[in-house]
C-alpha cells in the first residue's frame, strides 16, 4: 500500500509551512499559517496529529 507524505517547505516569504499529500499525489491538507522556524512547524504538525485522533466528527 503507497503511503501519504507531509512535506515542510519555504513559502515566498521564508517561512516554514506544511502540507499533506494522499498516497495518489493530491495535496490534502496544510497549515494553513506559515511559521518563522523549522522547530515552529514540526510543533505545528504534531498539534494536528496529537488533535486529530480525538477530534470529534460533526455532519452538518
Amino acid at each position: 500500500m503507497a503511503k501519504g507524505k507531509l512535506e515542510i517547505y519555504k513559502d515566498k516569504k521564508g517561512e516554514f509551512r506544511w502540507r499533506l499529500f494522499a498516497s495518489n499525489g493530491q495535496q490534502i491538507a496544510n497549515g494553513g499559517e506559515g511559521y518563522k522556524s523549522l522547530s515552529s512547524c514540526k510543533n505545528g504538525i504534531e498539534s494536528v496529529k496529537k488533535n486529530i485522533m480525538t477530534a470529534e466528527i460533526e455532519k452538518s
